[in-house]
C-alpha cells in the first residue's frame, strides 16, 4: 500500500493514525469511538483490511460492542503477520456479559489468520472472571505460542479468573512444547486483580514451568506469605528476572524470609518494588543482609510504606553502597522521625548517592524513646563498620540529632511531633499548642488535623504521652465544640483523617497505624462536649471491617467498648 493511500485513509478516519508503517492506532482526540454495530466499525474495518504489514493494532480508549468486535475480528483474518494486540481500556460502558463474546470474535480473527502474537494487552478492562471466558480459546492456541508480553492489569479477575488464566497458560505451554516451540513468556503484568493466595499459587505453577520470565508485576492482589512462598518457588526457575513488583501485597517479615532466599539467584534484577508490603523492620533488615553482596545490577529499590524504623533504613542504605547502577531509592511513608530522615540523607550524601533518594515528606514519625534505645547500638555499629571511611559528617548529624540543645517550642513539636518534645513543652502544653495555632485554633478542621498529629505519637504502653495528648485534645476542642452540629462536624473530619470516609482532598492518605488517634478518640468521646449523635456515628464506622482498623485491633477494641457503654 502506497504512502498516499495511507495518508488518504488516515485523513478519512480522522482519528486513525499509522506509526512506523506497522502499527494502526484508532483513536479520536479527546473523545472515544463508540462502536456498537458492524456499520459503526466500518471505517476501522476498512483501514485494517487495506493496511499492508499490520503488526500492531492499538484500540485503547475506545469501546467495542459484540457486533463491532465481530467485524474487526473478520478484518484481522487477513493479517497473518499480526503480532501485537494493544487493547487496553477498550470496553468502557460495556456489560460484563458482552465482553467475553467480543473477545471471542477478536480472538477468532487472530487464530483464523494464523497470526503469531508477541504481545497481548487487555489492561484496564474491568471484565472480571467472566471475561476470561472470552480468552479460553485464544490463549491455549498456536497463535499464543510466541507470546512474549501478557498484560492483564486491573481486570478484576479475582481468584476464579486467576485460576482460569493459569489453566489457559498451562495448556498453551504444554501445547507449544509438544509442537517443539515452548511458550517463552518474558513479561507478565497482572496488578489490581484480587488474585489472593489461591490465584497466585495457580499462576506460580505456570511461571515455574515456563522459566523464561523477566518481568513479574503483580501489585495490589491481596497476596499473603503463602502466595509469596509459591512465587519464590517459581522465581527459582526464572533466573533472568529484571523486574519484580509485589507492591501493596501483605508480604510481611515472614514472606520476606522466603523472598530473600531466591534473590541471590536473580543476578539480573534491576527493579525491586516491595512498597506497602508490611515488611517492618525485621523484613527490611533481612532484605538488606542479602542485598549487601548480591543483585549488583539493581537500579530501583522501592520500600515505601513498610513501617521501617531508622535502624532498618540504615542497613538498607548500607546494602546499596556498592550498587553502581542504583538510580532510585524510595523509603517514604516509613517511621524514621525527623532526626532519622536527616541521618538517612546524611548517609546517602556521604556515599555520593543523595540524588537517588525519593522524597521523605510522607514519613510517619517514630517514638523518640524507642529511637534512643536503638540509636546507641546503631551508632556503635556505624563506628565499627565505617570508622575508617570519611563518614564524619554523618556521625555528627547523628550526635546532634540525638541530643537537641535548643528549647522545644510548640512550633517545634507540631513541625515533627515526638513524645520527648511533647513532655518538654512546659506545664501548660495544651495552651502552648493552642497559642501556636493562633486564630486557626477556631478552625475545627485545623484543630482536628492538629489533634491527629499529636495522637500520632501515642501508644498504649506510654501512659504519660497518652494522658498528655488527651489533655491537649481537650484544651483544643472544649472551646469550639459547643453544640451538636459542631460535634458532628468534628466526627466527620476525624473519620476522614482515619481514612474511613472520603474527604475533599483526594490525595490524602491515612497513616498506616491509627492506634494513637483511636486511643485519643476513646478519651474524647467520653467528654461532655461530644454529642450523643457523634457517638452513634462513630460506632457505626468503627464497627465496620476496614484495613486501616484491622491494623489497630487493640485500640479499636477499646474504642468500641467505650462506645457501647454509652
Amino acid at each position: 500500500m502506497s504512502s498516499n493511500t495511507i495518508d488518504d485513509l488516515t485523513t478519512k478516519l480522522a482519528g486513525t493514525t499509522v506509526e512506523a508503517n506497522t502499527e494502526l492506532v484508532y483513536k479520536k482526540k479527546n473523545s472515544t469511538f463508540k462502536l456498537n454495530t458492524a456499520q459503526d466499525a466500518q471505517e476501522l474495518v476498512t483501514s485494517i483490511e487495506t493496511f499492508s504489514n499490520l503488526k500492531a493494532l492499538r484500540l485503547e480508549g475506545n469501546t467495542l460492542g459484540i457486533e463491532a468486535a465481530e467485524a474487526v475480528g473478520k478484518a484481522l483474518q487477513k493479517h497473518p503477520e499480526f503480532e501485537r494486540a494493544l487493547w487496553s481500556d477498550m470496553f468502557t460502558g460495556r456489560l460484563k456479559t458482552e465482553i467475553p463474546h467480543a473477545l471471542k470474535h477478536l480472538g477468532a480473527g487472530i487464530m483464523t489468520a494464523g497470526a503469531k502474537l508477541v504481545e497481548l494487552d487487555l489492561s484496564d478492562n474491568a471484565f472480571g472472571p467472566n471475561g476470561m471466558n472470552g480468552l479460553v480459546d485464544l490463549l491455549p492456541s498456536s497463535s499464543c505460542y510466541t507470546l512474549n508480553i501478557l498484560k492483564l492489569n486491573n481486570n478484576g479477575l479475582g481468584i476464579t479468573g486467576g485460576k482460569m488464566l493459569a489453566k489457559c497458560l498451562t495448556e498453551c505451554y504444554e501445547n507449544s512444547k509438544t509442537a517443539g516451540r515452548p511458550l517463552a513468556l518474558k513479561v507478565f503484568i497482572s496488578g489490581r486483580n484480587r488474585l489472593e493466595n489461591d490465584g497466585t499459587k495457580a499462576l506460580a505453577q505456570v511461571f515455574k514451568m515456563i522459566g523464561t520470565l523477566e518481568n513479574i508485576s503483580m501489585p495490589q492482589n491481596g497476596i499473603n506469605p503463602p502466595g509469596i512462598l509459591a512465587l519464590v518457588d517459581a522465581l527459582n526457575t526464572n533466573p533472568n528476572i529484571t523486574t519484580l513488583n509485589l507492591n501493596d501485597n501483605t508480604v510481611t517479615e515472614k514472606g520476606a524470609v522466603s523472598l530473600v532466599q531466591v534473590l541471590p539467584k536473580l543476578t539480573n534484577l534491576e527493579i525491586l518494588n516491595l512498597g506497602d508490603c508490611l515488611l517492618r523492620n525485621g523484613g527490611a533488615k533481612k532484605l538488606a543482609t542479602v542485598l549487601q553482596d548480591n543483585n549488583h545490577k539493581l537500579k530501583e529499590l522501592i520500600l515505601s510504606g513498610n513501617e521501617i524504623k531508622q535502624d532498618g533504613a540504615n542497613e538498607v542504605i548500607e546494602s546499596i553502597e556498592n550498587k553502581q547502577n542504583i538510580q532510585k531509592l524510595d523509603l517514604d511513608t516509613n517511621q524514621f522521625g525527623e532526626e532519622g530522615c536527616d541521618i538517612i540523607r546524611g548517609m546517602l550524601e556521604a556515599m555520593n548517592k543523595e540524588d537517588i533518594l525519593e522524597s521523605l515528606s510522607g514519613d510517619e514519625g517514630t517514638d523518640d524513646e524507642e529511637e534512643d534505645e536503638d540509636g546507641e547500638e546503631d551508632d556503635d555499629d556505624v563506628e565499627e563498620s565505617e570508622g575508617e571511611e570519611v563518614n564524619d559528617p554523618e556521625l555528627q548529624v547523628k550526635g546532634q540529632s540525638l541530643t537537641p540543645q535548643k528549647k522545644v517550642t510548640a512550633g517545634d513539636f507540631l513541625a515533627f511531633p515526638s513524645p520527648t518534645k511533647l513532655q518538654h513543652l512546659g506545664d501548660n502544653k495544651g495552651e502552648a499548642i493552642k497559642a501556636e495555632l493562633g486564630n486557626e485554633s477556631n478552625d475545627i478542621e485545623k484543630v482536628v488535623d492538629t489533634i491527629f498529629r499529636i495522637s500520632s505519637i501515642v501508644t498504649e504502653s506510654d501512659v504519660t504521652t497518652k494522658t498528655t495528648a488527651c489533655q491537649c485534645a481537650d484544651e483544643l476542642l472544649k472551646s469550639i465544640v459547643k453544640d451538636e452540629s459542631e460535634s458532628s462536624l468534628f466526627t466527620n473530619l476525624y473519620l476522614v483523617k482515619l481514612g474511613l470516609i472520603k474527604g475533599e482532598d483526594k490525595k490524602y492518605r491515612p497513616p498506616t497505624d491509627v492506634s494513637g488517634p483511636l486511643l485519643v478518640l476513646t478519651h474524647i468521646i467520653q467528654q461532655e462536649y461530644i454529642a450523643h449523635i457523634s457517638r452513634e456515628i462513630l460506632q457505626i464506622f468503627i464497627a465496620k471491617t476496614h484495613p486501616v482498623l484491622d491494623k489497630a485491633q487493640s485500640a479499636r477494641h477499646q474504642l468500641l467498648q467505650t462506645l457501647y457503654a454509652f
